[in-house]
């Protein structure tokens, strides 16, 4: 499957090793990568656990934010952001929480950037098959130069919904896996059995079956934006793969995200995630900006305001149930937009 999908030549006794899903894969790449005060390049907002793994192994996350409404890559903050320091950086794609697939060109100046600063990758890729419209996922490590300093990291959580089963995949040069194979030993010890004779015959799948997920998930993906924004929610940025939606607060909501989230699972039972979990500090921007605004304290534009205004919600969900949280969200917005926050 990597060799047809992504052109990649993958030795499975030597470059592949199995771990307790992708959340295990991407813990054993970095503890078996990352050295103390090793700095690690995460684009912002970013998935909690990448940055506290980082944490944990002595390195230091340093975060560079995509630009919004639209999450589109600033090279020259990217660029910016590096120092002699710097080991790796993490890539996402399709990206949680904003549902961003990063384009070729996105993917080609990461890979150049990468090669420039004798930079590894780790990529979490478990959204690839869920992509919708034109957009389409690419692996970073298919561009040139990237095979050898590229660690993937998926699992058949999200394609095969058995988020429960545990079983992921890290794929990696030869030094890279084997080490990777003696964290995981040292973790958990091993993947479930079963589960892994299961996983043969889920990758065995016909296209016939990627392609019903995808036409399935972009139905979902056109209800819940649909809902979202008939509720006053402002829907910038349509998700190109991914279930999920990183949505802004309506206009004349008052309450911050927590606050929002929090009210909406009390009086209205619709869950969502707050935004505020996915962005960090402002004092990551320490590259690429002007020391005029770091003296002031003042974020530059586009950077200011928006990292208790959105909320990420989920759309793997029934059709039934997306339409009842529809008529709950909808009346919750129209009682609550003028509330103070508690």
């Amino acid at each position: 499957m990597i060799k047809q999908k992504h052109g990649i030549d993958v030795d499975p006794h030597k470059n592949i090793a199995i771990c307790c899903g992708q959340s295990e894969a991407f813990a054993a790449a970095v503890f078996a990568t990352i050295n103390l005060r090793d700095e690690v390049l995460l684009f912002d907002p970013a998935y909690e656990t990448y940055g506290a793994c980082i944490t944990m192994a002595g390195g230091v996350p340093v975060y560079v934010p995509l630009d919004p409404p639209h999450w589109t890559l600033n090279l020259e903050l990217f660029v910016g952001s590096f120092t002699s320091r710097t080991k790796a950086i993490v890539v996402n794609s399709p990206h949680n929480p904003t549902g961003k697939v990063f384009t070729t060109d996105e993917l080609a100046a990461i890979a150049q950037v990468c090669c420039d600063k004798d930079c590894l990758a780790i990529t979490d890729e478990v959204y690839e098959y869920i992509t919708f419209d034109l957009a389409k996922h690419i692996s970073l490590a298919s561009f040139p130069g990237m095979a050898e300093r590229t660690i993937i990291t998926s699992s058949l959580s999200k394609t095969y919904s058995v988020t429960g089963w545990r079983v992921g995949w890290a794929i990696a040069s030869t030094p890279i896996a084997s080490a990777i194979k003696n964290i995981h030993v040292k973790l958990t010890d091993s993947a479930p059995a079963p589960f892994q004779e299961a996983a043969l015959i889920a990758l065995r799948s016909s296209p016939s079956f990627f392609e019903h997920l995808k036409t399935e998930y972009e139905e979902r993906r056109d209800t819940i934006v649909k809902i979202l924004r008939e509720a006053g929610f402002k829907v910038h940025f349509k998700p190109q793969g991914s279930f999920f939606v990183f949505a802004e607060l309506p206009e004349h909501c008052v309450l911050p995200d927590v606050d929002f989230v929090a009210e909406l699972i009390k009086k209205a039972g619709v869950a969502a995630v707050p935004g505020c979990g996915f962005f960090h500090e402002s004092r990551v921007l320490r590259k690429g900006i002007s020391s005029d605004s770091l003296v002031s304290g003042e974020m530059p534009k586009p950077y200011q305001n928006y990292e208790k205004r959105y909320v990420r919600f989920a759309f793997c969900k029934s059709s039934a149930t997306l339409e009842a949280a529809a008529q709950k969200l909808n009346q919750f917005v129209i009682t609550n937009e003028h509330e103070e926050p508690h």
